[in-house]
């Protein structure tokens, strides 16, 4: 049997930027499946999730490769706050509207409302929705991170902490601040919003 498998996530971080190429291995059989879980609760996309899921790794190896691996953390959770923020920067490229992409493909804003609407009506809610992107992407990185999390993937705040490396308590406390911090800019705007969707 391969010592490598026995060894710590450190262990096998040191080997590898020692120079030992099949250290690498382990860690990725080890840490593959929370590193696409947390891709996935974000992406909505099998396909898309192992793409970056294979991103993740590739740039962990750069990396660690270049010297700038930083021990202080685990290596676990660095792999994937990299995944998360692989994940969040393809999710902000896509610009989708909140709610649309669930996993049967199906919204309250796109099947309930919109088929008793004028196309009138319909405009100004796709106008209104892209207003709100728009305002949420002036949020502070943590506070707007956690917002797109919570309400565009539907992640709950342990799956929230879990990939952005912190506790429940911060998470809830940078979604309170970001939903303070939204209906401030909402108002100034005179934007109507649900009150359900963007409630604490």
């Amino acid at each position: 049997m391969n010592t490598t498998t026995q060894m710590s996530d450190s262990a096998l971080v040191s080997l590898y930027i020692a120079g030992n190429e099949s250290a690498f291995e382990p860690l990725v059989n080890r840490h593959k499946n929370k590193v696409y879980t947390t891709i996935l609760l974000i992406v909505k996309d099998s396909y898309k999730a192992e793409d970056l899921m294979q991103d993740a790794f590739i740039k962990a190896i750069h990396t660690m490769k270049s010297g700038r691996y930083n021990e202080e953390g685990k290596f676990s959770s660095w792999i994937c706050r990299i995944a998360h923020n692989l994940a969040i920067d393809h999710f902000r490229k896509e610009k989708r509207s909140p709610m649309i992409t669930l996993d049967d493909s199906s919204s309250v804003f796109n099947t309930i409302s919109f088929s008793e609407d004028s196309v009138e009506q319909q405009q100004i809610k796709e106008d209104t929705h892209t207003r709100l992107r728009e305002l949420i992407q002036t949020l502070p990185q943590t506070q707007r991170e956690v917002l797109m999390m919570r309400h565009y993937a539907e992640m709950s705040f342990q799956e929230i902490a879990d990939a952005t490396g912190v506790s429940i308590n911060t998470a809830l406390g940078r979604m309170r601040y970001a939903l303070i911090n939204l209906r401030k800019k909402m108002l100034n705007q005179n934007i109507a919003y649900d009150k359900n969707l963007y409630s604490e």
